[in-house]
């Protein structure tokens, strides 16, 4: 929406998992959100979900009084519902879905490949280009190669959601599949499945904008 010259935005922040930050901060670009600022979480968080809540919850703490809004571009990504008993007490929202697989992909497209094959491990253009340091060295798998078979021992194949058609990324995510023993597929969803459920989301914001 565009707004009339000189007039005010609201402020937005979307607190994200680092995970996020190089398509979050494409997609800023890509749309214009000038009003808009990105602050990230580590990534790492991944390997400890349990720790998420309390980690958005002391960056809201932080930041609650600075922003007119905040988003918060995470899925519930394994606290099972803690998350959004944090986000409830500071009124604010997050993306939709179990875990950023499924936005990236779209929730769609995600059931039909989840269906598919349930023991599918999911890589996305973050994970390939952090596969040392978040799936090796973040399970232990350089000190406890043995630990392979326990950890992916009910996976079949892993599948690459690939955000940007890079030949590059997609040979290495080939060769991340190869070391962990299991089949390899790629699905190209580009940015526009993260850019919807964000435009949904900022087009809101707008409005409350022209509300007020």
């Amino acid at each position: 929406m565009i707004q009339e010259a000189g007039a005010q935005r609201r402020s937005v922040l979307l607190l994200a998992c680092g995970a996020l930050a190089q398509e979050l901060l494409a997609l800023k670009r890509l749309g214009g959100w000038d009003h808009v600022e990105i602050e990230c979480l580590p990534a790492q968080l991944h390997n400890t979900p349990r720790e998420i809540p309390e980690a958005v919850r002391a960056k809201l703490e932080e930041v609650k009084d600075r922003y007119d809004e905040i988003f918060v571009a995470y899925a519930d990504c394994g606290t099972g519902g803690r998350l959004d008993a944090v986000l409830e007490e500071y009124g604010v929202e997050r993306l939709p879905g179990a875990h950023c697989y499924e936005f990236y992909a779209g929730a769609r497209q995600f059931a039909e490949i989840h269906e598919a094959e349930i023991g599918t491990f999911y890589l996305t253009d973050f994970m390939v280009r952090q596969f040392d340091a978040i799936v090796i060295r973040g399970l232990g798998l350089d000190r406890h190669p043995e630990l392979l078979s326990v950890y992916f021992c009910n996976y079949q194949r892993v599948v690459y959601l690939a955000q940007t058609d890079s030949p590059a990324l997609i040979a290495k995510a080939r060769k991340c599949a190869e070391r962990l023993g299991l089949e390899f597929e790629v699905h190209f969803t580009g940015l526009d499945p993260l850019r919807q459920v964000m435009f949904v989301e900022t087009e809101r914001s707008e409005a409350l904008e022209d509300s007020q």
